[in-house]
């Protein structure tokens, strides 16, 4: 920071400052009040004169941060030929230029000059203490209630959302309390990494931004080690600072934001020549499948029959750093992919591909056979005396960046072009790293002079290395390059936070992406479908949307559920496309779970991704007719034909429903109501009949009872028979092995299949027989079979069809 002192120039512009108390500054929609010591005493509702700043709370236009404290303004004086104000802080000597205009959607306000004695370490707008506490958009900066927003938005990468809680600039995890949520969250829900841009209050919300000075080395914790080297980032410092201001009618707030983007020169991105944040495409479902030059007819052929225009890789590359794809998938690397891109164009279809960010692979290039000078280091020490290349032992001068040894994953050491892998550092000075492996990763051991520096290199988990901000830079452009050379039009950026690495925790994530899209062709920024593994305020402009959620965990229904849920009252809060994660298509994915999906993606107006591969949907003996569902249920959603009423129905997770398509302008629509239950194979006493009864409920008119069972455990059982109401009895003289599967659904035929939909057999039923009234139902079911073999149970009927049209 350059210190400078304008006298001349500030007694000029005192002469015409204005001295008044207040003074007001507004937009069509919104007013300010700032008075002479530069507090924010208004912030009103011009419609309705409501005034909704939290008079319990100051509000400052701007603070500064200095020697660990946060010092507030003393006084205010405004030009309004200039349009500026000077802010000061008389407690440390400080003096700001604020530069602010008036424009119909928002206010603006950018700090110009900073007269100062000491160089301050950050300043902060606001926080902005309001009264607003119903939703609060904590990413995104903007809080509402059912009939006001006010937000704020960072103008510039270097402006954070947030405040500088941290040192390294990563957000806080803090607690929530969702309003009007879809999941129970009576005790508060652990949000993490997902900004406090803007955060509840006890009064209400506040609104905040910082800017921080990074001029010169700073040692401070990073991502759990104690002792980490930020290095100095060039960036003008705090002067810059710039964020604007508004308020609106609640309706209107994602509208006024894409005003300012445009207003204030903030990505805008377009896909399809509509906004991204508002086109229904944005939310656009995928197939994630390991697609190669080999199968991609087939992989091409699949996406068709489910109605979904992007295909998705989710492990296309050999290494990480450099993106070269695998030789055995894309035999001519990015040129494979760039054809077969131009294939699935011809279909109609969109490739995307699956990427770590700024993670790097041991076998990349940046790590082998030569280490790139700005893989990311905690910290340095030097070794205390020439060191041969076969030395296993290395001795070094001190231990502050390597006595820490949580999150060394890969124990390794830069010294010049090698890269070394260390066992532990000794317990007792003379210090020295024990047991290495001199040219780990392909490098070159070689001989080292005393004094030479030995860096510690930042790895993660997944065994990798990561890379500095100079260095991420560099992938990012190699990732918008793959995005310009092959025509992908869809990209994750998983590990986002491995930018974490820089020591700037969010603003180093902003740099990368906003690299990445500065370097895309024009006519692809918006057209390539972005999302990334955390969010943030700034990236909140790029990103298309974030699509949380996995399917490893549990069953198809109950994987990650409560989360997908939460997530979208993240997504609603903040203003963004709802998307309902990975979702995983296997051999044994069932119809009725497939609908229980799509009914979801329909409530939320959110797409998904499905993972699944061509050998799942081989084995799957219904896996052409999931394909078909999802093209009937797709292109409804995407034609937005379903009304509110059946979307709030579809928001209840218990509920079930069906959809067929009658024709290009018409689906008929069927609610299912059904009820599991466990019969469990018992002895009885003598005399006693061996049926399990079961009490059903049927809501909806006369119709076939539809049941599903299978064997959970215990084995096999035979001779099943049905009892409706102790009256009509249906023998179904088949065999079942334990996961075989028994279904009836209405038709002529009770059918078994194997765990994977194969039909094995089948047993002709009248149908008549199966038919049950309005009310309850009483069934009782028996069947031989080892006493303690479990059945699942599942009993379902359909309500009258309601036709939906477009």
């Amino acid at each position: 920071m350059k210190f400078r002192i304008y006298f001349a120039v500030l007694l000029v512009w005192l002469l015409g400052a204005c001295t008044g108390k207040n003074f007001s500054l507004e937009t069509d929609y919104f007013s300010i009040r700032i008075n002479d010591t530069g507090q924010i005493i208004e912030l009103r509702d011009k419609a309705t004169a409501t005034d909704y700043k939290d008079k319990s709370n100051s509000t400052y236009l701007l603070s500064v941060g200095l020697n660990g404290q946060l010092y507030h303004p003393t006084s205010l004086l405004l030009s309004e030929g200039e349009k500026s104000m000077i802010v000061k802080f008389a407690d440390i000597g400080t003096e700001a230029k604020i530069r602010y205009n008036e424009n119909e959607s928002h206010l603006t306000f950018e700090l110009v000059d900073l007269i100062t004695e000491d160089s301050v370490e950050f300043v902060v707008w606001g926080p902005f203490h309001t009264t607003i506490g119903e939703t609060i958009g904590e990413t995104v900066g903007v809080v509402r209630n059912p009939s006001f927003a006010i937000g704020i938005q960072a103008l510039n990468l270097k402006t954070l959302g947030g405040y500088p809680t941290h040192a390294d600039d990563t957000e806080p995890a803090y607690d929530i309390f969702a309003s009007n949520s879809l999941v129970d969250v009576s005790d508060s829900v652990k949000v993490l990494y997902r900004g406090q841009t803007a955060r509840r209050t006890d009064t209400g919300s506040v609104l905040q931004a910082y800017t921080r000075n990074r001029d010169r080395e700073r040692i401070i914790e990073v991502w759990g080690h104690p002792h980490y080297i930020v290095p100095a980032y060039n960036d003008g410092g705090v002067i810059g600072s710039k964020l604007a201001l508004f308020g609106c009618p609640a309706s209107l707030a994602l509208d006024i934001i894409g005003k300012i983007e445009i207003a204030e020169g903030l990505p805008h991105p377009m896909l399809n020549g509509e906004w991204i944040k508002t086109n229904p495409e944005a939310t656009s479902s995928y197939l994630i499948l390991s697609f190669a030059e080999s199968n991609f007819e087939e992989a091409l052929k699949i996406t068709k029959e489910a109605g979904l225009r992007y295909l998705y890789h989710s492990d296309p590359f050999e290494n990480w750093g450099h993106f070269k794809l695998k030789p055995t998938e894309f035999p001519d690397n990015w040129a494979t992919l760039s054809k077969l891109v131009k294939r699935a164009r011809e279909e109609g279809i969109h490739l995307g591909v699956h990427t770590l960010s700024n993670f790097i692979t041991t076998n990349d290039p940046y790590v082998t056979p030569v280490p790139h000078e700005n893989l990311a280091k905690i910290g340095y020490t030097a070794l205390a005396d020439d060191v041969g290349p076969q030395e296993r032992n290395l001795p070094i001068t001190d231990t502050m960046f390597f006595s820490h040894q949580g999150g060394n994953n890969l124990h390794c050491i830069q010294i010049g072009s090698e890269i070394i892998r260390y066992e532990r550092v000794s317990d007792l000075p003379p210090w020295q790293l024990i047991n290495c492996e001199r040219g780990a990763w392909g490098t070159k051991p070689t001989g080292h002079q005393k004094n030479s520096k030995v860096y510690r290199l930042m790895d993660h988990g997944y065994k990798v290395f990561l890379a500095n901000t100079e260095l991420s830079k560099e992938i990012a452009e190699k990732l918008a390059d793959l995005c310009n050379e092959t025509g992908i039009r869809q990209i994750s950026f998983d590990g986002l936070e491995g930018n974490w690495a820089s020591g700037m925790g969010q603003y180093g994530r902003h740099i990368f992406v906003k690299t990445w899209y500065d370097r895309l062709k024009p006519e692809l920024k918006g057209e390539v479908i972005n999302d990334a593994s955390n969010p943030g305020h700034f990236y909140w402009h790029f990103a298309t949307r974030m699509n949380w959620g996995e399917p490893w965990y549990a069953g198809f229904r109950e994987s990650q559920t409560k989360y997908r849920l939460m997530n979208q009252d993240y997504f609603d809060r903040n203003l963004m496309p709802n998307m309902l994660g990975w979702f995983s298509l296997s051999s044994q994915t069932s119809l009725m779970d497939t609908e229980w999906l799509l009914a979801r993606a329909v409530a939320f107006d959110a797409g998904f991704g499905l993972a699944t591969s061509l050998r799942a949907i081989k084995e799957n003996g219904i896996g052409k007719e999931i394909l078909r569902k999802i093209r009937i249920w797709e292109e409804a959603r995407l034609a937005g034909v379903f009304p509110n009423e059946i979307k709030e129905k579809m928001k209840d997770i218990e509920r079930e429903f069906s959809l067929e398509k009658i024709d290009s302008l018409h689906w008929e629509l069927k609610e299912a109501h059904s009820a599991s239950f466990e019969i469990v194979l018992n002895e009885k006493q003598p005399g006693e009949p061996l049926y399990s009864s079961i009490d059903f409920q049927n809501p909806f008119d006369e119709q076939p009872l539809q049941f599903v069972a299978q064997v959970k455990k215990g084995g096999k059982i035979s001779d099943i028979e049905f009892e409706l109401n102790n009256f009509i009895r249906i023998p179904i003289p088949l065999r079942m092995e334990e996961t075989d599967i028994l279904m009836f659904d209405g038709g002529d035929a009770v059918i078994l299949y194997d765990q994977q939909w194969n039909e094995k057999n089948r047993f002709p039923v009248d149908r008549s027989k199966l038919i049950i009234r309005n009310g309850k139902l009483d069934l009782k079911i028996n069947a031989n079979g080892t006493t303690g073999t479990a059945i699942k149970l599942e009993l379902r009927t359909l309500s009258p069809p309601q036709t939906i049209k477009q």
